[in-house]
Parts: C-alpha cells; sequence; structure tokens
C-alpha cells in the first residue's frame, strides 16, 4: 500500500499541474469550480439561457472552473449539448472538465444504485463514461460509484463472502471494466477522478475501497458536506469537513484534489459557510460548489433563523450585491482565502483508521468538536510520540505488536474503552490488564487528581445530568485513575494511565452515546486534553463545539460552530514546531470568538 501512495503522489504532482495551467485562479491559495448536473448541461445549450445564466453566476461569484455532467441516473446529455456548453464557458475564460454520475435514480429518499450483474445497467454504465471521456480530459464521478442492489443476480455472485466483501470485488471490477478501460480508450489522455462522499465510516459496506480502488483512478476528490448535525439522517459532526479530507489526503498523499460542499439541509446559512472554509483549512486546493442550479436560481438563498444576526461574525449575511447562494459562497471563499496565506501544512493528533475499519463511527469528529486536532490516517503512525487508537484501530490483526513497540520507543498511546473492548480478549493484557465488564454505569461527579492526596471536583453549572460509561477493572497501584468518575460514592474510571517501558498507556472511557461528549463538564474535558495531549502546541480550554486546527508553521484557528459566543483561554507551548513565541515558555490567551466565526492567530516568527 505504501508503493500505492508513493506513486500516486509523484502522478499527483503531474496531475495538478496539468490541471492548473491556463489562467490565474480567481483566489489566491486555492480554485473555485462549480458543478453542472445533466439538467443544466441540458438547459444551458441554449445560447440564450447560457448568456441568462451566466450573467447571473458570475456577477455575484468568482470561480475558475465548471465541470459539465453528461448522465445522472438514466438521462443523457448529447453530444452536441457537451460540445455547446463547453464552448460556451471555455469564451468565457472557465476552465471546463466533465462529470458523470453512476447512479439508477432512486424513490423515497432512498439512492438508487446499478445492478452491476446485469447487463443492461453495465452497458449504461459504459456508454456514460465513453461519453464523457470523448469530451473532456478530465473527469469526475459524483459519489454514486457504489452499489445497494440485493437482486437475484446479485444474491448468486456473493454466494458464501460477505456483503461487504462481494461490493468490494464488484466495484473494483466495475472501475476496472466500465470505468476505467472504456474511460482511456475513448480517450487516452483522460484523467478519472473518483469523488468519496461523506460517510467514510461505512465505504466498504457499499463497495467504496479505499485501498486498492484509491489508487487505480488517477485522483481523488472528497465530499465535505457535514449539513446540519441535528436535522439531518446521518449527524455528521461539524468537524468532518476538516478531518474527513485530512483523512483522505493521508489515503492518497497529493491526490486529494478537492472538497466538495452542497447547499443542502442547513438551519441558517452560517453553516454553509462553515463548511466552505473547513475543507480549506484542511487545505483542500480546490473548492468545488455544488450545484449550477443553486449558484444560478434568483431567488433567495436559506438564510434561516440566526439570532446572532446582529452580531460581528465572521461571515457577513446579508451582503450588499445581492442574497442569493453565489453571493453565499463567494463570500465565504473570499473570508478564507484572506487567512490561508497564514497557515502552513495541518498537522494534529495521529491517529489511525485501516480503510475497512468499523468500530466507534465517527468518534474522531466528535472528539474535534471538543478541540483536539486530528490526523487521521490510514497506516499504523509509528513514528508519531502521542496516538490515539479507537476501535477502528482493532481492526489491523497486528495492532498490540505495533502498540507494544511504540512504548518501547517511549510513544504515549491513547486507547478508548471501545478499543480495549475490542481487544481484550486478543492479547491487549500483555500490555495492561485492564477490561470492560459489560456492565454500564450512570456517573454525574468528576473528580481530577491520583496517588495519596484529595481528588478536585471538575464541575460547570448546568452539566449535571448523568452520562452512561462502560465499567473498566483494572488493578489499584499498577494502573492510575487520574480522573475518575463517581456514583453512588463508588469511583470509576474516566482516565486510566498505565507505563510501559519508556512509554506511558493510557485509556479514555467513552460515553455510551458519544453524544454525551458534550454533555461533559468543560474543566473535565480540558483536564482531559491536558493530560493526555500535553505535547500539542497549542491547547484550548473551551466549551463543546469549539474545533482547533494546527499547523507546523505555528499558525492554528480556533472555530466555533455554537450558536452563542465562545470564551476560549489559549495555551501555547514552544516545542518543535512553535518557537519564539510573545510572551515566555508558556503564554495564555484569552479571546471571545463570535457565534459561527473563526480566528487565525499566529506564533511570533
Amino acid at each position: 500500500m505504501r508503493f500505492h501512495r508513493l506513486i500516486g503522489f509523484i502522478a499527483a504532482l503531474l496531475f495538478i499541474g496539468a490541471a492548473s495551467a491556463g489562467e490565474a485562479s480567481a483566489y489566491k491559495n486555492f480554485r473555485a469550480a462549480i458543478y453542472i448536473t445533466v439538467g443544466d448541461t441540458k438547459k444551458l445549450a441554449d445560447p440564450a439561457e447560457f448568456a441568462r445564466e451566466f450573467a447571473r453566476v458570475h456577477s455575484q461569484l468568482a470561480f475558475d472552473k465548471v465541470y459539465i455532467e453528461a448522465y445522472r441516473n438514466h438521462e443523457f446529455a448529447t453530444d452536441a449539448e457537451l460540445d455547446t456548453v463547453k464552448r460556451e464557458f471555455q469564451a468565457k475564460g472557465i476552465e471546463t472538465s466533465g462529470g458523470v454520475t453512476l447512479a439508477a435514480g432512486g424513490s423515497g429518499g432512498q439512492f438508487g444504485t446499478f445492478d452491476y450483474q446485469n447487463p443492461a445497467d453495465r452497458a449504461e454504465c459504459e456508454r456514460a463514461v465513453r461519453l464523457i471521456a470523448r469530451h473532456f480530459d478530465e473527469v469526475i464521478l459524483d459519489d454514486f460509484f457504489f452499489t445497494t442492489s440485493k437482486s437475484d443476480a446479485d444474491i448468486a455472485a456473493k454466494g458464501a463472502r460477505s456483503w461487504t466483501d462481494y461490493r468490494l470485488a464488484t466495484m473494483n471490477e466495475a472501475a476496472r471494466d466500465l470505468v476505467l478501460a472504456p474511460a482511456k480508450q475513448e480517450n487516452p489522455r483522460v484523467r478519472v477522478i473518483i469523488k468519496y462522499p461523506n460517510w467514510y465510516e461505512h465505504f466498504h459496506g457499499l463497495g467504496y475501497d479505499l485501498t486498492d480502488e484509491a489508487h487505480a483512478f488517477d485522483g481523488i476528490y472528497t465530499g465535505t458536506e457535514t449539513r446540519d448535525p441535528v436535522i439531518t439522517d446521518q449527524l455528521l459532526q461539524q468537524y468532518e469537513s476538516y478531518e474527513i479530507f485530512r483523512y483522505l489526503s493521508n489515503v492518497r498523499p497529493g491526490a486529494n484534489l478537492g472538497a466538495w460542499v452542497d447547499t443542502y439541509s442547513i438551519r441558517a446559512i452560517d453553516r454553509y459557510a462553515e463548511q466552505l472554509w473547513d475543507g480549506l483549512f484542511a487545505r483542500a486546493p480546490e473548492q468545488m460548489l455544488f450545484n449550477w442550479s443553486a449558484m444560478a436560481d434568483p431567488k433567495p438563498a436559506t438564510a434561516g433563523t440566526r439570532p446572532w444576526a446582529r452580531q460581528a461574525t465572521s461571515f457577513r449575511w446579508p451582503v450588499a450585491n445581492g442574497n442569493g447562494w453565489a453571493v453565499a459562497a463567494n463570500e465565504a471563499l473570499h473570508i478564507a482565502d484572506r487567512v490561508l496565506g497564514q497557515l502552513g501544512n495541518p498537522v494534529g493528533v495521529a491517529s489511525y483508521r485501516p480503510p475497512h475499519a468499523t468500530g466507534e463511527d465517527f468518534l474522531h469528529n466528535y472528539i474535534g468538536n471538543l478541540g483536539v486536532p486530528i490526523e487521521l490516517y490510514p497506516d499504523y503512525p509509528a513514528q508519531a510520540h502521542t496516538i490515539l487508537l479507537t476501535e477502528a484501530a482493532a481492526a489491523d490483526p497486528d495492532i498490540i505488536a505495533k502498540i507494544q513497540k511504540s512504548l518501547e520507543g517511549g510513544a504515549n498511546v491513547i486507547v478508548t474503552s471501545g478499543f480495549l473492548t475490542a481487544t481484550q480478549d486478543r492479547g491487549f493484557g500483555q500490555l495492561a490488564e485492564w477490561n470492560t465488564t459489560g456492565h454500564i454505569v450512570s456517573i454525574n461527579q468528576y473528580f481530577d487528581g491520583f496517588g495519596a492526596g484529595n481528588g478536585t471536583e471538575l464541575k460547570q453549572p448546568g452539566k449535571t445530568a448523568p452520562v452512561l460509561f462502560p465499567q473498566v477493572h483494572f488493578f489499584t497501584n499498577d494502573s492510575w485513575g487520574i480522573i475518575r468518575g463517581v456514583a453512588a460514592k463508588k469511583g470509576f474510571p474516566i482516565v486510566l494511565m498505565n507505563h510501559y517501558c519508556k512509554g506511558t498507556l493510557y485509556l479514555w472511557t467513552m460515553p455510551e452515546n458519544f453524544g454525551d461528549l458534550y454533555n461533559l463538564p468543560q474543566p473535565m474535558i480540558t483536564r482531559i486534553k491536558q493530560y493526555l495531549f500535553a505535547d500539542l502546541p497549542v491547547q484550548i480550554d473551551a466549551p463543546d463545539h469549539v474545533a482547533l486546527f494546527t499547523y507546523d508553521n505555528g499558525a492554528f484557528v480556533v472555530e466555533n460552530y455554537r450558536d452563542d459566543a465562545a470564551k476560549v483561554r489559549v495555551s501555547i507551548t514552544p516545542g518543535p514546531e512553535v518557537t519564539d513565541v510573545v510572551g515566555g515558555p508558556k503564554e495564555k490567551l484569552n479571546i471571545l470568538i463570535p457565534p459561527h466565526s473563526f480566528r487565525v492567530i499566529r506564533s511570533a516568527p
């Protein structure tokens, strides 16, 4: 896999260089693109309609590129329509690429996918690919290149395999024989990009393969749309708009070509801006706006309920030249562009998720919403000094040996209670004799301190509701409960510490419902971060839903996703990445961040 990643990185450098040729970007630090679905492709083939819509969008939004779609849900554009739309945009100085969505409609809000055992579906897929490849040297697949089909033919072809194994094999074959081979036959110059959606924890169950498939394509693209975390069915946390781009960038270093955001399912327009910012804070080189129809719509964007509207927030709305989605995108993109030049390369707490792993799904994003910067890898981060391992990492059959080697080298290794449960019968006991008992405890008090002394209660008014935790057994004095919960005058470890060789092993006991991380007292969360992530150059003492993004040049971003202002205390510690901090060896900075706003801060050079 490492060889694949090296080759992919070299190829991507050539790919990006070719894609960047032409006119200068409308932005200094990234390019902005708009995706045009096939229905709009057909509509824009009318010169009068093109003139009207282009004038409307171009007057409100700076953009560099469009992706013109040829097929979606059984609807094809014609060769003539594709040629016409491509020519019109190029005449306006806009770069053009192609798009195709290999989806088969759907009903009742559920997506319809091809049955790749059905000859008619296979033929339609190949026809769509050949059509788009004839017209463009760069083509992107929208994120429907997966399968949910369980037809009689699928059931027979699956045999004794799991649905996951069958679908991974099926989609790898489809990628090879129905997409890449026909595209290259039709146009040997074509570069084909696969866009991955936002539900990365479940990719493998529907045939998305981040091992082989991700390296078979010429590049990848990332769906960073998290929309609203309450009203949408996926309940994705805001931090994922940053974290998923970082993860997929580590899956294909140098070949993750952009972040993709749509305008759907948000309760306030500031949430749209946040999604755009976070993919760019993750250093996406291109921002895709889905889609042309929203950008060209003459109707106002859905501003939503915004009780913070009178405050001076990072996102200004409405703006002077209108209040459509194009204006909102333009405003958000220019806000980000003004600060991105101050940021280096993203860094964070090294964590590990094997590509086909399942367990404690999306937990990294809840932790990110607590102000812990996460850098998620598809390979074990053996060189890291601090390593965070959730249950997903237990999918690696050699994980215990890898942890042991890290500890012998002096690392700090943090495991969650989900990881412990998954490995306690697979050799974890050789590191520390911990185990989850299978019992659940309701806890509403928390204490800091261990050893022969008193504990200090970690409490916060309004955060006293009981939270359910798994019970963990350990041996006193072999391990230390450095933060403990108390229920009915009995203590339970929330954070355990055990020294092993030159390193330190920690256990972080997670609530049964990860959302309860937000219901824990702020002093407790801050103390956990101080214990577990002491080597971070920057830490924040902040409420939940305040994120921290850190960079290798000493810059960092603090972003407030809350509907109210957040008081944030920042601690900056000099280290390998942060030097000459103004104010001495440890500088405290107190800042107030308005709702749905961010601050960029840099240490003195």
